[in-house]
């Protein structure tokens, strides 16, 4: 079984909504969870996700967790959402190197692309983030299932 681990700065906005999207897509094909590398254990996702996965139809029940190393060890792959994510990972956990990627890096190539950050935002921004989200982990998706990474 595939293992993603999605990783974002507090795991309340991007990362949870994106462990959503793949569990409610792809529950089949992946196990699936978020952490934040400065996040706070046991906090909830944010108002403006939970709203936007409501309005999707998606049901998540989250509780933010920090990155550990057990997490990294699981995971088949890690995305950020950022290169600066990345780069945290790397450097605290030299282990991930070889299956950390930002999301952008490798759904569509581009080593340098970050998924913006919604955190404060209104529920349209949270949306347009969401947006964004799915088609990133669709060709993501596409790629680990084609085994063409």
């Amino acid at each position: 079984m595939i293992r993603v681990l999605f990783v974002c700065t507090g795991n309340t906005c991007r990362s949870p909504m994106a462990e959503a999207i793949l569990k409610h897509k792809f529950a089949s094909e992946v196990e699936v969870k978020s952490a934040g590398v400065y996040a706070i254990n046991g906090g909830a996702a944010s108002f403006q996700a939970q709203e936007v996965l409501s309005e999707q139809g998606i049901e998540h029940n989250h509780s933010s967790a920090m990155v550990t190393k057990e997490l990294i060890d699981w995971a088949t792959y890690i995305f950020t959402m950022t290169k600066g994510h990345k780069n945290i990972l790397v450097s605290a956990y030299p282990s991930s190197i070889e299956k950390a990627f930002t999301i952008k890096e490798f759904a569509e190539d581009d080593p340098n692309g970050d998924v913006s950050d919604p955190f404060g935002g209104s529920v349209s921004r949270y949306r347009e983030t969401y947006q964004e989200l799915e088609k990133l982990i669709d060709k993501a998706m596409g790629k680990i299932t084609k085994n063409e990474w």
